[in-house]
């Protein structure tokens, strides 16, 4: 009798969703954004995975990036649109398995709030052509305190001229 219980309440609460998770934000996918394409043509410029992570918002598995733990000066920019997003400078390890920044380039980076995995984050996108790019979150070094975990596929990197 408890089991059954127990499972109809396990249910019920793992069914229901917040009040704060039907809360509408404006949303990337309100947003116009000044390099637009279709889904064809993004799929014809990017590689399979680039595509998926973004344009669809996927996430590479961990410590799988060339990007990670390159050490190189220079400046990450947008696999999709070639934006500048992240200096080289503002790179530290955090230790997740992806590239990390505590600072982005101003204007450059825009922010979003996703539920996806069932509680409140802030996504990156790039401000230009819309791509995700991953999240940030406030456990970062200082001076900022922030953490930019940004998947790797999702960036290219251009090295300081010599």
């Amino acid at each position: 009798m408890y089991a059954k219980t127990f499972v109809i309440l396990c249910m019920l609460f793992s069914s229901c969703i917040g009040i704060s998770q039907k809360k509408k934000t404006a949303s990337k996918k309100d947003k116009t954004f000044p390099i637009t394409k279709t889904e064809a043509e993004w799929r014809k410029e990017l590689s399979n995975l680039e595509f998926h992570i973004l344009r669809k918002a996927a996430t590479e598995n961990p410590f799988t990036s060339e990007l990670l733990e390159n050490k190189e000066s220079g400046t990450y920019v947008c696999a999709g649109c070639g934006t500048e997003l992240f200096k080289s400078e503002t790179k530290f390890r955090s230790g997740t398995g992806w590239p990390s920044f505590y600072e982005e380039i101003k204007g450059n980076v825009a922010y979003d709030v996703d539920y996806k995995i069932g509680y409140k984050r802030t996504e990156e996108h790039c401000a230009n052509c819309g791509g995700h790019l991953g999240h940030v979150f406030d456990d970062g070094p200082k001076p900022t305190g922030l953490r930019h975990c940004i998947n790797g596929a999702a960036l290219n990197f251009v090295p300081n001229a010599k």
